[in-house]
């Protein structure tokens, strides 16, 4: 696994938040960060494939949603 240095900057408020929550964790903020950023990830393709779907189902079941709307 190679990793990337990067300079990020943090509101101090969430700064301060996250020194206490890394400290609770018994990790770092780093680790912290990385998690976010996964979890930022996840929920973007997630929705992404939800979307995806819905597309699909209006494309090829259009008439029969027509028809249960009218039922």
């Amino acid at each position: 696994m190679s990793f990337m240095a990067m300079n990020l900057r943090v509101p101090v408020d969430l700064d301060r938040r996250l020194d206490q929550l890394a400290a609770e964790e018994h990790t770092s903020k780093s680790a912290l960060l990385l998690q976010g950023a996964e979890l930022v990830l996840q929920r973007h393709r997630r929705s992404r494939e939800v979307g995806e779907g819905l597309d699909f189902v209006m494309s090829h079941d259009a008439e029969l949603l027509t028809r249960l709307e009218d039922a």
